[in-house]
């Protein structure tokens, strides 16, 4: 392993969550162990309904496991409380999800920009559209734009923060074949560039092959 990713960024020992629906109870995760390291592109790999999206939202902070440990780096996560989970998503979180959640009356410049306001050291929004590219495509509004192309904003959008983390939950879901892949390749492309950390979720095993680590 490279020196610069010997330290853990991420540490997660012993998860559990537990979902109570009525009666019944559904165990999520069961004592999951899991190490991230700086620059990795990971992906997490199984059928759906196997804790892949909770084990996800755990480590970016939209949800706390009913037992075990998550850390960021110095940060304990679990036990945090919900302004310092909003702080950690915001400094240090992107999140790329199956569907693009564009807001349609802004162009694909303007819904990156939005993220841009809020992020201590934001890329030029400009710049985030040529990594996916998309740079000519950037005063197109979300419904003059493919399904691929509007996946590709919303990674823009995600990585125009600068986030230390990029969190995929099912990005090439919606999406046919050719396009998924090149959806991919983008996301590989940020990793490498950018040294993003990026755990990518998915139930098709053929996607794992281009992962540091399944």
């Amino acid at each position: 392993m490279p020196a610069e990713q010997a330290s853990p960024v991420f540490v997660a020992r012993g998860l559990t969550k537990v979902y109570h629906m009525g009666e019944v109870e559904v165990q999520a995760l069961r004592g999951i162990d899991l190490t991230l390291y700086r620059g990795e592109l990971v992906v997490l790999l199984g059928p759906s309904g196997s804790g892949k999206s909770t084990l996800l939202n755990i480590l970016g902070g939209l949800d706390a496991p009913s037992g075990g440990e998550v850390y960021y780096l110095d940060h304990k996560l679990t036990g945090a409380t919900e302004t310092e989970l909003t702080r950690f998503r915001r400094e240090h979180v992107g999140f790329v999800f199956q569907f693009y959640n564009l807001i349609p009356s802004l162009t694909a410049l303007e819904n990156v920009a939005l993220v841009t306001q809020i992020a201590a050291n934001p890329m030029d929004p400009a710049q985030a559209l040529e990594l996916v590219g998309l740079g000519d495509r950037r005063n197109h509004f979300p419904a003059q734009l493919s399904g691929g192309e509007q996946q590709r904003v919303a990674i823009a959008r995600a990585v125009a923060k600068r986030p230390d983390v990029l969190l995929c939950d099912e990005p090439t879901g919606a999406l046919d074949y050719p396009t998924g892949k090149l959806v991919l390749e983008v996301l590989e492309r940020v990793n490498r560039e950018l040294g993003t950390i990026t755990v990518l979720i998915t139930h098709n095993a053929a996607i794992a092959a281009m992962a540091d680590r399944v």
